[in-house]
């Protein structure tokens, strides 16, 4: 397996600073939100251009790493609908330059029917998946023209909140241009995480050809909720979700989210001791 990370839980005061500060961990796989990790220059839409991807490219290469999935956050079902079509040709815009980033993939969640991405019921109703249909085949008609895949991942805040709902989504909008982000702990809640191991194994009935990225990130519970905590410090059955890919998905990128400083090591060689064991 390829273990990587999100870019922006490494803290760094420029490009290079982060390029080095992953080189010197031995990381070589990132998610690359380019808002969150780029200091130097301003990031929309009208200033993503090939410049500037190959720019952040070669400072990449030149360092061994390889931007696995450019994260393109964005609430694609905004109320607002000038906010919507503007975060849409946002990810557009990712789409276009994809490539000269020498990344193939761009990623987001599906967002919500309010303003704000928080829990609501009103997401999961047949008018907000609706909604989420129609905003990615955009996405995906893009795609398709540069050659590029639309990762979707889902969360149980959003349309997408259980693998049933990705597998709909699929069917909707059936283009081998998009797949799936894999984030176990996204489907879980107070109400089903000790059936994980079943939640999992319904994923990869369901899609596990289509996932292209796995997110890793560990929970535990606690003030009657389920809080985030670095990998290897909670209750997910990592060695499980790791059999199911290994040997099925070589080289797949596994990258850290939410795991900081001064547990990224320590995370790494989790995942790793994981892997030894499968």
């Amino acid at each position: 397996m390829n273990i990587g990370i999100r870019a922006h839980d490494i803290e760094n005061k420029d490009l290079l600073d982060l390029t080095k500060k992953l080189a010197a961990k031995d990381i070589h796989a990132i998610q690359f939100a380019l808002k969150k990790s780029i200091k130097e220059w301003p990031i929309n839409t009208e200033s993503l251009n090939t410049g500037l991807a190959r720019t952040v490219a070669t400072h990449c290469r030149d360092h061994h790493i390889d931007i696995a999935v450019l994260g393109c956050y964005i609430n694609m079902i905004h109320p607002n609908l000038v906010e919507r079509q503007d975060a849409l040709d946002y990810f557009k815009a990712h789409i276009r330059f994809a490539r000269d980033f020498d990344c193939s993939i761009v990623a987001s969640e599906t967002g919500s029917v309010l303003e704000e991405i928080i829990y609501t019921e009103a997401n999961f109703t047949e008018e907000a998946f609706e909604l989420v249909v129609a905003s990615v085949q955009e996405l995906v008609n893009e795609a398709e023209r540069f050659g590029v895949i639309v990762g979707i991942e889902g969360g149980i805040n959003h349309p997408i909140y259980s693998p049933q709902m990705m597998q709909r989504l699929i069917e909707r909008v059936p283009s081998h241009n998009l797949q799936v982000i894999f984030d176990p702990v996204n489907y879980l809640t107070l109400a089903n995480y000790e059936q994980q191991t079943e939640v999992i194994d319904e994923a990869f009935e369901l899609f596990g050809d289509r996932i292209v990225i796995v997110h890793a990130k560990d929970f535990i519970v606690a003030d009657n909720q389920l809080k985030v905590v670095p990998v290897g410090h909670g209750r997910l059955d990592y060695p499980h979700l790791i059999s199911k890919l290994h040997p099925n998905k070589p080289c797949l990128p596994i990258l850290l989210e939410e795991t900081q400083e001064p547990h990224i090591s320590a995370s790494i060689d989790y995942l790793k001791n994981c892997l030894k064991e499968n």
